[in-house]
């Protein structure tokens, strides 16, 4: 499938679909099938898709984004105590499909349903098996407790969901990731849509253009997230 290019498309206000019109400043495009090759090329080009329901599937590329650089990242004094006190066993990649299921299902305030279907759950575990979609788990004596999945997108990691069965166990995911992408080189990841915790954390938004130049810029870094 081929995208329009987020940086020269002239993003529509509404877009009409039957008989109603819809807020479209932040889509690029419906419709299409949920591949591996379809996802990758998406989140390399700085777009990623979002069930609405009742809509043929949208693909986002919103007009501010969400992400968060390393150097500033901000650890509360509570966190961090947390954090080294290290209650739980944090792992990569060992309950991908787990995680996303989870998260499929968790209730969040302010929302209803979930935009993870199982085509979604299917999809993205095709986009895990061929090395480009990667969870982070948080284990308690054997139990699935948090985590965390997203995408590399060519170098730069585009976070999608999260979710915590123990107190702080996203959070102390996140960090655990920040940490090994840090490690691999990377400077900053793309949170898409803020929340009060990243904003807390210190994430920050940035228009459409600067972030599409940013990922366009980190990807000539060829670094190896994971």
């Amino acid at each position: 499938m081929n995208f329009p290019n987020p940086k020269t498309y002239e993003f529509p206000e509404w877009v009409l679909i039957g008989d109603y019109f819809y807020r479209a400043s932040d889509i690029i495009h419906f419709g299409g099938k949920l591949t591996p090759e379809n996802l990758r090329s998406a989140y390399r080009n700085g777009i990623f898709p979002w069930t609405i329901e009742g809509l043929p599937l949208p693909w986002f590329c919103p007009e501010k984004r969400a992400i968060l650089e390393f150097s500033e990242l901000h650890v509360p004094k509570s966190l961090a105590k947390i954090q080294k006190k290290n209650p739980y066993t944090l792992t990569i990649d060992k309950a991908f499909r787990e995680v996303m299921a989870i998260c499929s299902v968790i209730k969040r305030n302010g929302e209803k349903g979930t935009w993870i279907t199982e085509d979604f759950i299917r999809s993205y575990s095709e986009l895990h098996a061929a090395g480009d979609a990667h969870s982070v788990e948080v284990w308690d004596a054997g139990e699935l407790v948090g985590g965390l999945y997203g995408v590399d997108a060519g170098g730069a990691f585009c976070g999608e969901s999260m979710f915590h069965l123990r107190p702080n166990a996203s959070k102390l995911a996140l960090l655990f990731l920040i940490e090994h992408l840090s490690g691999r080189g990377a400077s900053w990841l793309d949170a898409q849509v803020m929340t009060p915790h990243l904003e807390r954390l210190g994430a920050k938004e940035i228009d459409r253009t600067k972030f599409l130049n940013k990922l366009a810029e980190t990807q000539k870094q060829n670094l190896r997230l994971f």
